[in-house]
């Protein structure tokens, strides 16, 4: 599962690799979570432009007959997505990425969980695989989306038994592609990125309250 992440750096070179031509104002964040508001990447609707938008975080489908059910889809995993009746329109027609430079995931130590911070050693950004529906049945329209999950690397296995989606920029222009439809192709896509690329520190518990959205929650204990 990936419950909480980070967006705390700059952005624009990434944004530029990928292509996108139109962009939100991004501030860093710390402790992004679920409902909230995210930073994803996609080809826009109408003009089939790259952009940049703002989507809440937690997959309504289209056919839900209540919003809450995003509360229940933060994460759609790799081996069922192309099967699932809440992700497979959107894994053919609407994929995208979400930005991030880290992500947060609890270990359980005893009777307690500790919180850890995971990125890249160099720290630079990246992006999550992710899909993104419309709601049309509120005024406005909710537009959301949803992180997906795969198996762990040697990284992440002592934590947790899953962990998110993370696409090199090649990858991440094949994953926008709106012709690549093939469910056997997608498949390819969901592996666990190369552990020795990454890096896991303990960090203090004040992560687990999504109201503390401040550098101290990514420093090592």
């Amino acid at each position: 599962m990936c419950g909480r992440y980070t967006q705390t750096g700059k952005f624009d070179n990434l944004l530029k690799l990928l292509c996108v031509t139109r962009k939100p104002p991004l501030t860093p964040r710390y402790n992004i979570a679920p409902s909230q508001m995210v930073a994803c990447v996609r080809h826009a609707p109408d003009d089939n432009q790259r952009e940049c938008v703002m989507l809440k975080w937690g997959l309504i489908p289209s056919w839900a007959e209540n919003p809450s059910i995003g509360n229940t889809l933060i994460n759609a995993r790799g081996e069922t997505v192309t099967e699932k009746p809440s992700f497979r329109n959107s894994v053919r027609t609407q994929r995208c990425l979400v930005l991030a430079d880290g992500f947060y995931e609890w270990k359980q130590e005893g009777t307690a969980k500790q919180p850890y911070y995971i990125r890249f050693k160099d720290h630079r950004p990246f992006v999550f695989a992710g899909l993104w529906e419309r709601w049309e049945k509120a005024e406005p329209a909710i537009q959301s989306c949803t992180i997906i999950t795969t198996t762990p690397n040697a990284l992440m296995q002592p934590l947790y038994r899953r962990m998110p989606v993370m696409l090199h920029s090649e990858a991440s222009h094949v994953w926008l592609d709106p012709s690549l439809r093939d469910h056997a192709l997608l498949q390819r896509f969901f592996q666990p990125m190369e552990s020795d690329e990454m890096e896991a520190h303990p960090v203090s518990p004040l992560v687990n309250n999504p109201r503390n959205d401040t550098p101290t929650c990514i420093i090592p204990v």
